[in-house]
């Protein structure tokens, strides 16, 4: 099991300066664009913040995820195929757990991190009061 994740870790620490390194900026840059875009309209449309509305709101967690899912859906599967022929070419075998765990840090990740701090941010900008899903619930 410790050679597994040690393997693991040094193959995705590989990935960094191996070949197709272009996608570790391309890709979570893709999904930071489609972040903004999704964080002004939530805030252009008075919404709560994403990631804290999808923590704390169970009535919306389903279709915020699925909201998220349709943004950041085709970086993800880019990012899939991208790491299995990163993997093809340099291990010779793919590994689906270390495959799955880079799609979601280049893809998903971004997105979850910067969507609602752009919501936040424009609505502080326009003077907006920015109220989380429990605030708005009251």
């Amino acid at each position: 099991m410790r050679d597994m994740i040690l393997r693991a870790l040094t193959n995705i620490a590989a990935r960094v300066g191996g070949p197709m390194t272009f996608r570790i900026i391309l890709q979570p840059l893709m999904a930071s664009i489609f972040a903004v875009r999704d964080g002004l309209r939530d805030a252009r449309e008075d919404r709560p913040p994403y990631l804290w509305t999808i923590i704390t709101d169970p009535s919306q967690r389903v279709g915020l995820i699925r909201q998220g899912w349709t943004a950041v859906g085709r970086v993800f599967i880019l990012a899939i195929v991208m790491d299995v022929i990163y993997q093809l070419i340099v291990v010779g075998w793919v590994y689906p757990l270390e495959l799955l765990t880079i799609a979601v840090l280049l893809a998903v990740v971004p997105y979850l991190v910067l969507r609602g701090p752009v919501n936040r941010l424009v609505r502080s900008r326009q003077g907006k009061p920015v109220r989380s899903a429990a605030q708005e619930r009251r």
